[in-house]
C-alpha cells in the first residue's frame, strides 16, 4: 500500500485545478535545508514520555495516535497541563498520557463515556468526541482480542515500515485514509504512517536496534500544507485561497482537500529526490511540520476539513 500513495498523488497533482507547486520556490527551499539536522519530534520527550518503558510507550502511541485528529474550532479545545495551557496534539498527548500514568494501563476498552469526558475536559468539548470515544475503545478491544492484550509484544519482532504499516491497517480499520479524485482512488494513510514512524523511531532510540522507515512518504495533514504555502511552494487558486483565508470549511473528499494533501506529499517526495535521498521522506515531513512554529513565516490559516484522518 505504501508504494500506491505517491503513485495516486502524482495523478492528482498532474490534474490539479486549484493547487499548483511553484518549482522555483521549492528549489529555493531545498537550498536552505541541504545541511539541516532533523530530529524526531518524540525525541524531545514531551511530558517525560521517554521515561516510560518502551512497551508502555508503544501501547500508548497506538491509542493516542488513533484519536490524534481534527482539533480546530472556535474557540479551540484547550486544556490545563503542568506546563500551562495546551491545545491540539500536545494537549491530547498530555491528557491520554496522564491517564496511562495514573492508572498504570493503556487499556481503554472498558472506559465509560463520562470517564473519557473527564480525561479530555477542557474549555470546550473536543471536536468529534463521539468518534474518538468509539475509536479508542475499539482499538483497545482489538488489541485485547487479537493481540493478547499487548500491541507491543505483537509487533516487537517487526523492524521495517512496510510490514508494520500493513499490520496497523489490517487490524485497525479506523486508520483507513482514502479519497476519490476523478473516480480514481487516492491513498494517504496519514495516521497509520505517523504511528509506524513513531514506533520505529522510539524503538531505535530506546532499544538501540536497527529499523527501516525509508518507505514512508509523509503525513498529509493541514499544518504542513500551511507551511508550504507560507514558503510559496504551494499556490492556491483565488477561490480556494479565499475559502481558506476566511476560515470556511472545505468538504471531506472534495477536489480542494485531495489536491492540497496530494500536492504536499509530492513536494516532500520531490525534495527527497532532489537531495538524492540524503533524508528520508518522513524526516523531511517532520522538519517542515516543526516550521509551523516559525513566527518569521507569518503563516496564513490552514485549511479546515472535519475528519478522523488528520
Amino acid at each position: 500500500m505504501l508504494n500506491e500513495i505517491i503513485k495516486s498523488c502524482e495523478y492528482v497533482v498532474n490534474n490539479s485545478k486549484s493547487v499548483k507547486i511553484n518549482e522555483t520556490k521549492l528549489d529555493e527551499f531545498i537550498d536552505t535545508i541541504k545541511n539541516v539536522k532533523t530530529s524526531h519530534w518524540l525525541s524531545f520527550s514531551p511530558y517525560n514520555l521517554l521515561d516510560l518503558k518502551v512497551e508502555t510507550i508503544i501501547n500508548f502511541l497506538l491509542v493516542y495516535e488513533s484519536i490524534d485528529f481534527s482539533f480546530w474550532g472556535n474557540p479551540k479545545w484547550t486544556i490545563d497541563t503542568d506546563n500551562g495551557k495546551e491545545d491540539g496534539s500536545i494537549a491530547l498527548l498530555y491528557a491520554i498520557l496522564k491517564y496511562v500514568k495514573d492508572n498504570n494501563s493503556t487499556d481503554f476498552s472498558n472506559i465509560t463515556k463520562d470517564e473519557f469526558k473527564k480525561i479530555l475536559k477542557g474549555n470546550v468539548e473536543i471536536p468529534l468526541f463521539e468518534e474518538r470515544y468509539n475509536i479508542i475503545k475499539n482499538v483497545s478491544k482489538i488489541a485485547n482480542e487479537k493481540m493478547n492484550g499487548n500491541f507491543y509484544t505483537f509487533i516487537k519482532d517487526i523492524t521495517t515500515d512496510i510490514e508494520l504499516f500493513e499490520v496497523i491497517i489490517k487490524y485497525f480499520k479506523n486508520f483507513k485514509d482514502e479519497r476519490t479524485y476523478n473516480n480514481k482512488n487516492v491513498y494517504f494513510y496519514k495516521l497509520a504512517q505517523l504511528l509506524t514512524s513513531d514506533i520505529l523511531h522510539i524503538r531505535e532510540l530506546k532499544e538501540n536496534i536497527k529499523v527501516d522507515y525509508s518507505h514512508l512518504v509523509g503525513c498529509a495533514d493541514y499544518k504542513i500544507p500551511q507551511v508550504m504555502r507560507g514558503l510559496g511552494i504551494l499556490e492556491y487558486s483565488d477561490k480556494l485561497a479565499s475559502i481558506i483565508d476566511n476560515k470556511k470549511e472545505i468538504e471531506l473528499n472534495s477536489e480542494y482537500e485531495v489536491e492540497i494533501r496530494a500536492s504536499m506529499l509530492i513536494v516532500i517526495d520531490t525534495i527527497k529526490e532532489k537531495l538524492e535521498n540524503k533524508f528520508y521522506s518522513i524526516d523531511i515531513n517532520d522538519y517542515i511540520w516543526t516550521q509551523g512554529r516559525n513566527k518569521s513565516l507569518n503563516l496564513k490559516p490552514y485549511h479546515l476539513t472535519r475528519t478522523i484522518n488528520y
